[in-house]
């Protein structure tokens, strides 16, 4: 079992930043992903970003790139989700998920572990 708990969420104008927190308890794994999903009201829940844990390698969501940053601390086990130059559309509840692989999938069923979500609202 892995338990996610996400924090940093909040209200922000747009064109503001902000950054989203996950630390990551329980079973360990010797290889694994983890990724941020939102979920908008009326929406299907969308991939954003994803970090493999080793080697770091990143991956963004066309939607995100060159605003959003994903980065990691291992000594914290904790991924975090740099957010700028945020949008309206932005706004979401966003997840935290953890894949037990390497291998990237953006669909959500491919997740193993989630946190409970964190609110970001934007407002123009």
């Amino acid at each position: 079992q892995v338990q996610l708990v996400e924090s940093g969420g909040g209200l922000v104008q747009a064109g503001g930043s902000l950054r989203l927190s996950c630390a990551a308890s329980g079973r360990t794994f010797s290889s694994f992903m983890l990724g941020w999903f939102r979920q908008a009201p009326g929406k299907e829940r969308e991939f954003v970003a994803a970090i493999r844990w080793t080697g770091g390698r990143t991956y963004y969501a066309d939607s995100v790139k060159g605003r959003i940053t994903i980065s990691r601390d291992n000594a914290k086990n904790t991924v975090y989700l740099q957010m700028n130059s945020l949008k309206p559309e932005d706004a979401a509840v966003y997840y935290c998920a953890f894949r037990n692989s390497e291998v990237l999938t953006t669909t959500p069923s491919g997740y193993d572990y989630w946190g409970q979500g964190t609110q970001v609202t934007v407002s123009s």
